[in-house]
């Protein structure tokens, strides 16, 4: 028979379990940013609780989950504690709930304003640390043909090629273009370059007939629209 032991109350767990039992007695929404990352890392150090770890993480970026979410395995593994399996939990979790948010939207079968091309494209470039430039091809009715991803660059910028980008119109003999592209710094405004090139891609899009209705500049927070504000 095994020797009687005396329940033990939930304070004296440690700390690092008790986010779990706070979800199950409680609700999710009873967490915080710290509980439930602390969940998923599972445990800390012997100097450092879970719970502490994800204070210390969230910390680190501003206590911005949008910011954690664009942290690399190699970035979070940098952390004292956090080894990859527990970075690559921290990345999947936060790329399900950024999932879970697109499923929400409604697929878009016909762009109509700029607010749909928004939530076509969301997805694909929020949360990045590099620029993307990418191109959804309209036909009849402003119906969607297809989404085209046409370059990938670096921090400060990346190349549109008109060549490659009505090239791709002409295959699927497209009526129409949007272009977009990303602002990994968050900064909405469009630069000189991009205007620039707005312009051109507009010009060469009248000699064949191939409009272009919009370019966006997707961010974190938002987007701007060169057609909503009458700038093509």
């Amino acid at each position: 028979m095994e020797p009687y032991q005396d329940k033990i109350s939930i304070k004296a767990w440690a700390e690092e379990d008790r986010p779990r039992e706070k979800l199950s007695m409680q609700g999710r929404r009873a967490l915080t940013d710290a509980e439930l990352i602390a969940i998923l890392i599972g445990s800390g150090s012997r100097t450092e609780t879970a719970v502490e770890l994800s204070k210390r993480i969230l910390h680190h970026y501003d206590n911005d989950l949008n910011n954690l979410a664009k942290a690399s395995i190699q970035e979070l593994s940098n952390f004292r504690g956090i080894g990859e399996a527990k970075a690559i939990s921290i990345i999947a979790a936060l790329e399900i709930g950024r999932r879970r948010n697109d499923t929400e939207v409604k697929a878009v079968e016909s762009i109509l304003s700029s607010r749909d091309a928004y939530n076509l494209m969301r997805r694909h470039l929020v949360d990045l640390n590099h620029e993307e430039f990418w191109i959804i091809l309209l036909g009849r009715s402003s119906k969607v043909l297809s989404k085209e991803l046409i370059s990938k660059g670096g921090l400060s910028g990346t190349v549109a090629d008109p060549k490659i980008i009505f090239h791709i119109a002409l295959q699927h003999q497209a009526s129409g273009i949007i272009l977009i592209h990303n602002h990994p710094s968050g900064n909405l405004k469009p630069s000189r370059l991009d205007i620039n090139l707005t312009k051109r891609l507009s010009e060469a899009g009248r000699l064949l007939d191939i409009q272009i209705f919009d370019h966006l500049i997707i961010g974190d927070t938002g987007y701007f629209s060169f057609g909503d504000e009458s700038l093509l």
